[in-house]
């Protein structure tokens, strides 16, 4: 039986089939970076869209650029599980939010779903309805996960037993598919913007539970040397991206491609009003 997430990999070259048999959790596998952002070119392009009545985040940008780098570098959507490796059948992003009137408790996480063909005004609208229904309580069965954390800690006792079974579960992709897509454990890629709460990035684990392969931490914007035409140093003040990678997913080298293309979009965030380029199908369908 196969798992309701992926498809398994099977024509990989031998090292990356034999990565996990010696890195057999996640943690074991962490690489991570972090990739400086400049910020002029999204803010000239942010300015400009609002002076035409569109609403643009660095969020959307980011999470834009990022899904269409899954178009064309499909390996970044992989997932090790069970020591065999995987493609997700789609592309997810956990994303945390805080709910009005937050004391530093009351957050919320769930996923989102995008293909690498959303533009930035596809994914920016999808990120405002997510954030509407998660944060005012429009709908109060719209986080799944919240209704299944509640239904875990309900246990008492028992809760020590149920961890053991998800994961159990989990390990043998036999997880059912509604705890699966409630789940932002099994997500192509978590991300959460710690600027919104006036904080520098970090380097989030990635977790050994579910099937996420890459974090994203956004920080506090910095100023970054760089050598300017004139031999001498200028500062770039850039949105400083945390990012943890599971290296079982792809080479270093491929890894390195991929982020260097991402900050290519970023530079240039006029392109992401164009559908991306999909090189490889994913199986399922952004929602």
């Amino acid at each position: 039986m196969g798992r309701v997430d992926g498809k398994r990999i099977k024509n990989e070259v031998p090292m990356y089939l034999l990565a996990p048999q010696f890195m057999t959790q996640r943690n074991d596998a962490m690489n991570m970076t972090t990739v400086d952002i400049p910020i002029e070119p999204l803010r000239k392009y942010m300015n400009a869209k609002r002076k035409e009545g569109h609403h643009i985040s660095h969020m959307a940008l980011i999470m834009c650029a990022y899904a269409h780098l899954v178009g064309e570098y499909p390996s970044i959507n992989r997932f090790i599980a069970n020591k065999r490796v995987y493609e997700h059948n789609d592309f997810s992003v956990a994303l945390v939010v805080l709910r009005p009137g937050n004391t530093g408790n009351d957050d919320t996480m769930a996923k989102l779903y995008f293909t690498p063909e959303d533009t930035i005004f596809d994914v920016q609208r999808k990120i405002d309805e997510y954030i509407e229904v998660n944060t005012t309580g429009a709908d109060e069965d719209s986080n799944a996960l919240d209704k299944w954390m509640g239904i875990l800690c309900s246990l008492g006792g028992l809760l020590d037993f149920a961890g053991w079974l998800l994961r159990l579960l989990d390990r043998h992709g036999w997880l059912p598919r509604a705890l699966v897509d409630a789940s932002p454990f099994h997500a192509s890629l978590l991300i959460t913007n710690l600027a919104s709460i006036r904080t520098n990035h970090i380097y989030h684990h990635v977790y050994n539970f579910g099937t996420t392969s890459v974090s994203i931490a956004m920080g506090n914007m910095r100023e970054v040397p760089k050598r300017g035409r004139d031999g001498g140093v200028e500062l770039v003040r850039c949105i400083p991206l945390g990012v943890v990678m599971d290296e079982r997913i792809a080479s270093g080298h491929y890894l390195a491609l991929a982020f260097a293309r991402m900050k290519d979009m970023l530079a240039h965030p006029e392109q992401l009003e164009q559908p991306g380029t999909r090189v490889a199908a994913l199986q399922g369908q952004g929602r």
